[in-house]
């Protein structure tokens, strides 16, 4: 057996193990992912990401992403955030804007560094999809949300009961209108002007829970709080700023008016390093 040196991250609690391929490769990342991830059988996590070299001069380097499950994700906003922090603080890169190379295109990580910290990390998560997919949706018979791809596919329902996320989530994950099956949102909005200093801005605050297709329930989902403030912003729940409340911290996503591109920025941690034989 080879040994693997991972570190485990998290970003608003939403946890996953990270290893760098470039060091040491996994043949396996599926059963690897589904061992590791065992809350108590294995390391603990949402699952598993690889981080590579970039086969493109586009970008810098590459993530790859898989559910506790097993199965692969197409992207991550708060992996791709740790993955920032990752090879900034361990000194695999100089540079505070990195390109990443995900199943989904190439993301732009801004990082935002203090005395050698990365403190926080602003996302470019590209435009959202939304052409013909709310019709498709409605045709299998759902009309109660609103679908939103961010590179992979979310389901928004506005809701007061934002705590149906086990139950209901569950089974919409499967649902016949989701053939790949589906990250499902819980969303109620907590205010729809709060003023934030300097710039005085009006954000919404948003209160969203996340049954991740492939993990179920998890503490955040980067992608999920980029679809929830698209949604909130589609159907007039809120403007272009948006805070997202998730169970493990908040997120700030802004819809750019110039190009429509959703940038999410929020934070990234460190929990611990250690080493596992496979």
């Amino acid at each position: 057996m080879s040994k693997i040196r991972f570190t485990k991250m998290h970003g608003c609690g939403n946890d996953y193990i990270y290893v760098d391929t470039m060091q040491y490769p996994i043949a396996d990342p599926v059963q690897a992912s589904i061992l590791w991830s065992d809350r108590h059988k294995g390391i603990g996590s949402d699952g598993l990401v690889l981080i590579g070299a970039s086969p493109i001069p586009e970008a810098d380097y590459t993530m790859r992403i898989f559910n506790a499950d097993g199965s692969e994700a197409m992207m991550c906003g708060n992996a791709s955030r740790c993955i920032g922090k990752y090879l900034y603080e361990r000194a695999l890169t100089t540079q505070t804007k990195i390109r990443l190379l995900t199943n989904s295109g190439i993301k732009t990580l801004n990082l935002h560094v203090s005395d050698g910290v990365v403190e926080s990390v602003t996302v470019d998560m590209g435009a959202p999809q939304l052409e013909n997919l709310e019709q498709f949706v409605i045709s299998r018979g759902l009309d109660k949300g609103t679908f939103v791809s961010m590179g992979n596919p979310h389901y928004v329902i506005f809701t007061d009961n934002v705590n149906q996320v086990g139950e209901t989530g569950r089974v919409l994950e499967h649902h016949p209108a989701f053939p790949q099956r589906c990250n499902i949102e819980f969303a109620r909005i907590e205010a729809d002007g709060i003023i934030l200093p300097p710039e005085g801005r009006s954000v919404a605050r948003i209160r969203t829970r996340v049954w991740e297709r492939g993990s179920g329930i998890t503490q955040a989902c980067g992608t999920g709080a980029c679809a929830t403030a698209v949604a909130a912003f589609i159907t007039g729940h809120a403007g272009r700023q948006s805070q997202i409340v998730m169970d493990g911290g908040t997120l700030n996503i802004e819809l750019r008016e110039s190009d429509n591109h959703v940038l999410m920025t929020g934070p990234a941690e460190f929990v611990f390093d250690g080493e596992i034989e496979l």
